[in-house]
């Protein structure tokens, strides 16, 4: 036994690790890809080969999001959607946020990003075009540049709902999406079975069983919003 390679620094981290061995074991927590369509495992029950891991894939529950967003903003028609175009599940996402907004009956703004200069270009025609609302979609690398997305978002007084806790713990409004806590307690749990002899092939790809809405009622404060106590009460977190 070699070890085991864990690869938490989401799809691309993940991808890489695949491709760089198929001998050494590797153990996947991955948020901004559908690991089956982006071809890290054969599929979720026998994921095949040296690979498996936990997929609190954030994508999925964009429309959920866009459902609590347009309650802590219910004057807006327009909700304006930051997606990045490189990622193959944007498709997807997109897809389920037009539903949702179809039953909302919202207008979606879409505004690509794969750059930070692109984030400057978004903020101007969301401020240009009067848009009151913003879903950030799920994405790495949104992920790594969430301190200058949450400052974007302060500076033009946008509301905006994230996919991770520690966006609204940085100052975001509101989130709802899987805990990564316990998404990384159980990839190590699969590491240690692993390492006493387990087969990644044959270990399911698991799924989140927490979910957890934060709130900043800061945040809020600061925009001028009344936060539904409907929200407050379902929250899991609110950070005063």
């Amino acid at each position: 036994m070699w070890g085991v390679i864990c690869a938490a620094g989401g799809g691309v981290s993940a991808i890489a690790a695949k491709a760089a061995t198929s001998a050494i074991p590797i153990v996947f927590v991955v948020g901004d890809l559908d690991p089956v369509n982006s071809g890290l495992v054969a599929s979720l029950n026998r994921p095949g080969g040296n690979i498996t891991g936990i997929s609190p894939f954030t994508a999925v529950l964009a429309a959920k999001r866009l459902q609590l967003l347009y309650e802590m903003v219910p004057n807006a028609n327009v909700v304006a959607v930051l997606t990045n175009p490189n990622n193959p599940s944007t498709v997807l996402e997109l897809r389920d946020i037009q539903d949702a907004a179809d039953t909302l009956k919202l207008r979606l703004r879409i505004l690509d990003a794969t750059t930070e200069r692109d984030f400057d270009i978004a903020f101007a025609t969301l401020v240009q075009e009067h848009i009151s609302a913003l879903l950030v979609g799920a994405d790495n690398f949104f992920t790594s540049k969430r301190d200058l997305l949450i400052k974007l978002a302060a500076r033009h007084a946008v509301p905006a709902i994230w996919y991770y806790r520690y966006f609204v713990v940085g100052g975001g409004l509101v989130s709802y999406g899987p805990s990564l806590e316990d998404a990384y307690r159980q990839a190590g749990i699969y590491t240690g079975r692993i390492l006493k002899g387990e087969k990644p092939a044959d270990m399911p790809v698991l799924q989140p069983t927490k979910f957890e809405l934060v709130i900043n009622l800061r945040t809020a404060k600061s925009l001028d919003l009344h936060v539904p106590d409907k929200l407050l009460a379902l929250a899991d977190e609110v950070i005063d």
